[in-house]
């Protein structure tokens, strides 16, 4: 996190240009030529199956423009990161560019931070905000969590090529908008509570907005979204949820702060049934837990529920692989949740394991009651 002397400052962090249009990376050279003319592209081989012939041909439409490209080992671990450093500074390169999905993309901001390179951030699925944030998660080689490197500046340039996007698993689309659900919730409790953002500031009026917009977003498009990604068809509402997904959820967890949902995900992961789940799908759960915590009104917490019955997202445990719920367990998610590092803290009230416990159990509830009233 950016650290300050001052910390009640409002601080918006967001990527220098983001660019969103269907057959972007047909054009990769030219969005980035104000970078510099020579790319070095991570990508796995799969991906470059996919996409890389479209990369390549886009340095035709700038003068001088060279691309390269080195394939992704699998791991953003701290020895892919140099790797990827040396064949950089072997191309004499002006950029890194990482293609893919997440932890290809945080292999390229730790490498192009360290090898002190602008860094060209394009995704091949909308299944998380963290393509927009200056922030790479750092795994062991076997694929252990092992730290976060909080980055001094987000991407220079997000590129989202809408009609690869589209084509991705419609699974990974849904996960997105779990977690861009989170996004408002989360960044509304930040302003209650003032609590200090990713960004070493406040939540400010922009900051809310734009959360605010996420949530309505997904809600007005997701399920026609889905439907038309089930198909592999890009349509507006596909490219409004990309939107919301990336940029609008990017921008909005990162400078308007993140609570109960995000640290209530990163308790379940302690459950070994939960890991086949992906990160939105926790997250969707993590943010019915928070409004249960926060006891809001029966038709907002309706509303969010009815919204991730109609997509598919876990509502109980049960639905995130956890088939016999046991005391110790959950309380360990609770008590992991309530960490004094982590964002449980920044909601705007006291929290404690048994509350966390008990809201987690009652979300489990609302859950199955819902699901057999619908």
């Amino acid at each position: 996190m950016i650290q300050g002397e001052h910390t009640m400052a409002t601080v918006i962090a967001s990527p220098s240009r983001y660019i969103q249009e269907r057959d972007s990376l047909s054009h990769l050279a030219n969005f980035s030529k104000g970078l510099g003319k020579n790319l070095l592209v991570l990508i796995t081989e799969s991906g470059y199956k996919r996409v890389g012939k479209r990369i390549e041909e886009s340095a035709q439409e700038v003068e001088g423009s060279h691309i390269s490209f080195t394939f992704f080992n699998r791991e953003s671990s701290k020895k892919e990161i140099d790797r990827v450093c040396e064949e950089a500074k072997k191309a004499k390169a002006d950029m890194i560019v990482g293609v893919g999905g997440g932890k290809t993309l945080d292999t390229a901001k730790a490498a192009a931070y360290y090898s002190e390179l602008p860094v060209v951030i394009c995704p091949t699925i909308a299944s998380s905000d963290a393509p927009c944030s200056a922030l790479s998660v750092i795994y062991t080689e076997e694929g252990v969590f092992d730290s976060y490197l909080f980055l001094p500046a987000n991407p220079n340039i997000v590129i989202m090529d809408t009609a690869v996007i589209a084509k991705a698993p419609v699974r990974l689309i849904i996960s997105g908008m779990g977690d861009a659900l989170a996004t408002y919730f989360e960044a509304r409790a930040c302003k209650a509570s003032n609590a200090q953002n990713c960004v070493g500031g406040t939540c400010s009026k922009t900051a809310l907005a734009l959360a605010r917009l996420c949530y309505d977003t997904i809600k007005e498009n997701g399920y026609k979204a889905m439907l038309a990604a089930s198909k592999g068809a890009c349509t507006k509402a596909v490219e409004d949820v990309i939107e919301a997904n990336t940029y609008l959820s990017g921008v909005g967890f990162e400078s308007g702060g993140i609570a109960a949902a995000h640290a209530v995900h990163n308790g379940l992961t302690c459950i070994e049934e939960t890991h086949k789940m992906y990160h939105g799908e926790k997250v969707a759960f993590g943010t019915l837990t928070q409004l249960v915590l926060e006891n809001v009104d029966r038709d907002e917490l309706e509303e969010v529920i009815e919204f991730c019955l109609e997509l598919g997202l876990p509502v109980t445990l049960e639905e995130l692989g956890i088939k016999e719920i046991k005391e110790e367990e959950i309380m360990k998610v609770a008590t992991l949740a309530c960490a004094e590092s982590d964002t449980l803290h920044n909601m705007p009230f006291p929290v404690s394991p048994e509350s966390v416990y008990s809201a987690i159990l009652a979300a489990d509830a609302m859950g199955h009651y819902y699901k057999d009233e619908m």
